[in-house]
């Protein structure tokens, strides 16, 4: 089984759109999921010109790319998060800035038009985030009273069971990336999400295991649960450094910082067992892209963004098609 090897361009929007499909094909990569910031791609135009859309498409060809996911994380995420603080005010147009309630309509708008513009592009999947009204919750200090978690619960189905409607309609799959800030960030959560939001076909997961690493959760475990919600797959990596110093909460140090107990890191260089994740997709059947998503602070990008495809060619090995206790029964 040979799946797509594709980049999430997220973390090059300071680069235009034509230099990083250059680069990937330039790498070996197959694909691309595009993100929807910088001048990769504009929602609001794909949802609306189909022509725009093929534009990209014709320009891709050209250097023998596809496409096989939208991301709209940044937009997504202002879904269900609080939106109150100027952290988020960078992920919406300059003029919602400080308005909490503009910056959800506008996200809401975003994650329906990613739906409209994947139709566009002959695509089935967006990458996504949902946020989360009762993520400061995490910890119950001071005691959560009882009804607080029901009804931050209650609120995630009430923004997102319309846009899942219309995301059914449109045959498209909304994929939630696990991490924390969202309404999923483990195994349990996930099954929350899944049967809050009435075990919807439109709603799944786009698997991460550098979020879920770190949490210090099975990614292989995740799989077996969850394989049949599993649309999308980032291939991240983490490496942790716990020395009794810090936690896994980090003491609001910055990525990059000697005394962090975790970091992203580049594929291979970290401590998740690919190995069992491919076994793991295998055996579910995934015939998906693997779309690496890049961040290490520690290495030049462009150096990592090349060894990260040769590790997955490396890795991505196909299931085997018989037992070989069969063959040793032969006569």
């Amino acid at each position: 089984m040979t799946r797509p090897i594709t980049l999430l361009t997220a973390q090059w929007t300071d680069m235009p759109f034509a230099e990083v499909a250059e680069k990937a094909a330039a790498w070996g990569y197959e694909g691309l999921e595009i993100a929807s910031s910088g001048d990769h791609f504009d929602l609001q135009r794909g949802a609306s010109e189909p022509e725009y859309c093929q534009e990209k498409l014709d320009f891709l060809a050209g250097y023998g790319l596809k496409v096989f996911a939208i991301n709209a994380c940044l937009a997504s995420q202002l879904i269900g998060g609080r939106n109150d603080d100027a952290r988020s005010d960078g992920w919406a147009p300059g003029k919602f800035a400080g308005d909490p309630i503009a910056k959800r309509e506008w996200a809401v708008q975003s994650t329906l038009d990613a739906a409209r513009a994947a139709t566009n592009l002959g695509i089935s999947v967006v990458t996504t985030c949902s946020g989360s009204p009762i993520w400061e919750l995490v910890y119950g200090q001071p005691t959560i009273p009882p009804g607080m978690i029901e009804s931050g619960h209650q609120r995630i189905v009430e923004l997102f069971d319309p846009i899942l409607e219309v995301y059914d309609e449109l045959n498209i799959k909304f994929a939630l990336e696990v991490m924390p800030t969202q309404i999923a960030y483990d195994i349990v959560t996930a099954h929350k999400a899944v049967e809050l939001l009435g075990h919807h076909p439109s709603f799944g997961f786009n698997f991460d295991p550098s979020h879920l690493h770190w949490q210090m959760i099975d990614s292989a475990q995740f799989i077996r649960e969850l394989h049949e919600r599993i649309f999308h797959v980032h291939m991240k990596d983490t490496g942790m450094f716990l020395n009794g110093r810090t936690g896994i909460l980090n003491s609001h140090l910055p990525f990059g910082h000697p005394e962090r107990s975790w970091e992203f890191r580049s594929l291979g260089r970290g401590d998740v067992n690919f190995e069992e994740i491919i076994r793991e997709l295998n055996r579910s059947g995934y015939e998906g892209p693997l779309s690496v998503e890049w961040e290490d602070t520690g290495m030049d990008r462009e150096h990592g963004a090349r060894e990260s495809v040769e590790f997955i060619r490396k890795l991505d090995f196909s299931p085997s098609t018989f037992s070989f206790e069969d063959i040793l029964k032969q006569d």
